[in-house]
């Protein structure tokens, strides 16, 4: 028993001299790191970097029950093996009985300014699916364009490289990813298909889970940080979907994709602003559809902008942004063949409130969120609030 609680009160006091120093979470668009970075950042005590990042929801649809939710609790774990290899993983629990692997890389730093990395990976499209901690953004739900149009969180199985160009202040990544699941055999001789107009590409993710492989795709983003206070991305996804050995070759089984996106970040003194704009173009959806039945629009899109001010003194350590967040996605901007556009796809948030970050790594957020669409579909408005932390 005395041996038992030794080796316990060791694994515990290993545990907190591996913690990562505190530091400051920047706001600032050209400083500002996500939870992978940071732990690839050097900034440990130790070989073994341990942090965390997590949300607490509540969400009261107008005229409906309230829910309260524990959204996500991420678990980063890094290992320094020598002064050019590290790994990265995050273990996610989702609303409390879910686990997944978030990521789990492999970087290898060849020179002070390239690494290549493989293993499960963030897809770098847009803004949020690479900054999602809570810290990061305003707005106690992620934006509706990094739900239906940017499958948040995306992540695959892959290799590539990622690096910067200091001369030309421009970051860049380049990866080779499997790709969207698009099909599968249904067990009554027919082919059952995972994407759908509802949500476009987010149900044919893949997230590691056995993933299968049928022809690559190719992700990568450029990130200019020339101007003071000002942040700008070009991100683009092009390939084929992926379909399961006994369907691949049945007409309709895959589609192509085609994703680019623009996003800009700003701050200054203050202020801060953001904006994103993502289309996506997929082929061969008309025949996709009459294979599975499902009403895939042959096209996404969706684009957002954002102010937000920060209302206490820069004096203060603590900052209270109030923000306004106008955006519209639609995950049916065209369609193919005989399918009719469903206008109900079309949607329009307008999500208003407060950011209170109370310490370098702590937010509390109230927002309220406008919610409508183009058909006579009812939907309805919402009020959220939410704890967010990460260290």
């Amino acid at each position: 028993m005395k041996k038992s609680i030794y080796l316990f009160a060791l694994l515990c006091s290993s545990m907190v001299l591996a913690q990562t120093k505190t530091d400051s979470i920047s706001l600032l668009p050209q400083s500002q790191l996500n939870a992978a970075q940071r732990l690839l950042s050097g900034n440990y005590a130790s070989a073994v970097t341990v942090g965390a990042y997590g949300e607490m929801l509540y969400n009261q649809p107008e005229g409906d029950n309230g829910e309260l939710d524990v959204q996500r609790l991420v678990l980063l774990f890094g290992y320094r093996f020598n002064e050019k290899t590290q790994f990265v993983t995050e273990v996610e629990l989702e609303h409390v009985n879910e686990v997944f692997v978030e990521q789990a890389f492999v970087n290898y730093a060849v020179g002070d300014n390239i690494s290549v990395r493989g293993g499960l990976m963030l897809v770098p499209m847009g803004i949020i699916n690479e900054y999602h901690e809570p810290t990061t953004y305003n707005g106690t739900e992620r934006p509706g364009v990094d739900n239906v149009i940017v499958p948040t969180t995306w992540r695959e199985m892959g290799v590539g490289v990622t690096g910067r160009l200091n001369d030309l202040s421009l970051g860049y990544q380049a990866y080779i990813f499997n790709g969207f699941k698009s099909t599968q055999a249904d067990g009554a001789g027919g082919v059952s298909g995972f994407l759908k107009g509802s949500n476009g590409l987010r149900s044919g993710r893949q997230k590691a889970i056995k993933s299968t492989v049928d022809s690559p795709t190719f992700s990568g983003k450029l990130d200019y940080y020339g101007i003071p206070g000002l942040r700008l991305g070009l991100s683009g996804y092009f390939g084929q979907t992926q379909a399961a050995d006994d369907v691949e070759d049945v007409e309709g089984a895959n589609i192509g994709i085609a994703m680019v996106g623009l996003d800009a970040r700003y701050a200054y003194k203050r202020f801060t602003a953001r904006g994103q704009f993502i289309h996506a173009s997929l082929a061969d959806t008309d025949k996709y559809n009459a294979l599975t039945g499902k009403d895939l629009g042959s096209a996404l899109q969706g684009f957002y902008i954002e102010g937000g001010y920060n209302l206490l003194p820069m004096s203060k350590k603590q900052k209270l942004f109030a923000f306004t967040r106008f955006e519209k996605y639609n995950t049916h901007a065209s369609t193919a063949g005989t399918l009719v556009q469903n206008d109900a796809y079309n949607k329009t948030d307008v999500t208003t409130g407060l950011s209170y970050h109370i310490a370098p790594g702590v937010v509390v957020k109230g927002d309220y969120q406008f919610r409508s669409n183009a058909s006579d579909t009812d939907t309805k408005n919402r009020l959220n609030f939410g704890i967010g932390i990460w260290y």
